[in-house]
């Protein structure tokens, strides 16, 4: 599943649910110090599991921090944001057309054995649904960096949405058909679009029939032990590497690791050249 990012051809990658990975981060990263900063200086200000910054919204969130402390991250991450936004467009411009950036977080939890829910559990096997509300069949395309300095971020997979919705559809009660929403949902979301720009988390009430589809699978995974069971591939990434993948595509969780930054974007279904989850929830692939 892992495309080693010198062999090119990056989206075409994405889309058939390869993992792309960059043995070195291809952005410019914080210097040492304000790296040192996200990885111990916003320990004592933690108000929930990631530190994110919204750029539609230029927003923080995650923290309760003196004004200086807010800045800071702020500054960091609205700058790293940037660079990755930069550089995926430069890189894949018709696929990352009319896409929608999303948060940069920084995720300074340790992820093994933080004994949260199943369903916000990271280190239970998942694909996502939904990020911060509905996507309505728009791809999640996440670009990760490992930001620890002396340890590997290990993720499992049990392979792509195609063959486990082949395998496991039936299991999770999740079938093919219409995913057309009726028209008061649809005036719901373009409202919800709206307030969205200045109120991030008013998207997060959006939903839609593909959502809710998508949603019941990806509870299903994580309700399921027999499913989080192995077999399952194993990925190991370096300090400063980077990797990226479609993360509604893939069955992905990280058991071991900490301090990483990831950055979310919607790509638009209609950029996709292959089958997404959409069609094959839709019964047309």
């Amino acid at each position: 599943m892992l495309h080693e990012a010198d062999r090119g051809d990056w989206a075409d990658a994405l889309e058939q649910g390869r993992i792309v990975h960059f043995a070195r981060c291809p952005i410019p990263l914080p210097p040492p110090d304000d790296q040192e900063f996200l990885r111990d200086g916003l320990s004592p200000f933690l108000r929930s599991k990631n530190v994110s910054y919204y750029p539609g919204a230029d927003k923080l969130a995650g923290i309760q921090a003196p004004a200086s402390v807010r800045d800071r991250a702020r500054t960091l991450l609205r700058g790293h944001s940037q660079r990755v936004q930069e550089f995926l467009r430069r890189a894949m411009p018709g696929f990352t057309d009319g896409w929608t950036p999303g948060t940069s977080s920084f995720r300074p939890m340790e992820e093994r054995g933080r004994g949260l829910s199943p369903h916000a559990s990271n280190e239970l096997i998942h694909v996502d649904a939904g990020a911060y509300g509905a996507t309505h069949g728009d791809r999640i395309l996440r670009f990760f960096v490992n930001l620890n300095p002396s340890r590997d971020r290990v993720w499992i997979s049990k392979g792509t949405f195609q063959e486990l919705f082949g395998r496991h559809g039936g299991d999770a009660g999740v079938g093919r058909g219409a995913l057309e929403p009726a028209l008061p949902e649809r005036m719901l979301s373009g409202l919800l679009n709206v307030a969205g720009k200045a109120f991030p988390m008013a998207r997060v009430i959006d939903s839609s029939p593909y959502d809710r589809r998508m949603r019941r699978f990806h509870n299903w995974m994580k309700d399921t032990p027999s499913f989080q069971q192995p077999p399952h591939e194993t990925f190991s990434f370096a300090p400063y590497s980077a990797w990226m993948v479609l993360t509604d595509g893939v069955s992905h969780a990280c058991i071991d690791g900490q301090h990483a930054v990831v950055d979310t974007f919607l790509i638009p279904l209609r950029n996709c050249r292959r089958p997404a989850p959409y069609h094959l929830l839709a019964g047309t692939a």
